[in-house]
């Protein structure tokens, strides 16, 4: 396993460095001693799975206040898609910025999104599938969001008219969530 910083803080690309034999191939996607040692999180207290049947379908930008924040390991389980999550912690030098990687069942590869970060993805082909642990519970009355097509963050999703819930459809702009990233910095503190 091999993991590379994902440019915001505490976000991390793990990649599999798989063993290949002729019968396959054997891959560590998971240590509580290497995570520890990047500051990561070993304990997961709730895994969920996601499945999306049409290329386009886009979820997100999902993030939860405090004290339900979240910290995600992302990895598609079949598929393809485009992975993106936004920094809300207010004290971060990388504030409202964002970060997007594809994860496609071939790579292998996985995100680790820290607590603080709003999260979503879009589907790049049809039959996409993706597992992820959650650090927290997820709590239904701490759910916000940001609307995926901010022009502040100006992010290129990579098929044009994707499907969305009506909800994500009416996520409001990062400049109108002011505080929450107050929240999180103070959280986070």
């Amino acid at each position: 396993m091999r993991l590379t910083p994902a440019g915001i803080g505490n976000a991390w690309i793990v990649d599999t460095v798989p063993h290949v034999d002729p019968r396959g191939d054997f891959a560590r996607v998971f240590c509580t001693e290497t995570f520890a040692a990047h500051g990561m999180p070993v304990n997961f207290v709730q895994c969920n799975i996601s499945r999306n049947a049409r290329a386009g379908t886009l979820r997100g930008l999902h993030a939860q206040l405090p004290s339900g924040m979240e910290g995600k390991l992302v990895r598609c389980m079949r598929g393809a898609l485009f992975d993106v999550f936004v920094d809300l912690r207010g004290n971060s030098p990388t504030y409202g910025q964002w970060r997007g990687f594809e994860l496609t069942a071939e790579n292998a590869r996985a995100l680790y999104i820290p607590p603080g970060c709003a999260h979503g993805y879009q589907t790049l082909v049809d039959g996409t599938d993706l597992f992820y642990q959650m650090t927290t519970q997820y709590r239904p009355d701490l759910a916000r969001g940001i609307r995926w097509s901010d022009p502040t963050l100006a992010i290129p999703w990579p098929l044009a008219d994707p499907t969305l819930s009506p909800q994500d459809a009416a996520l409001p702009l990062l400049t109108a969530l002011p505080r929450v990233a107050d929240l999180v910095e103070a959280a986070l503190a």
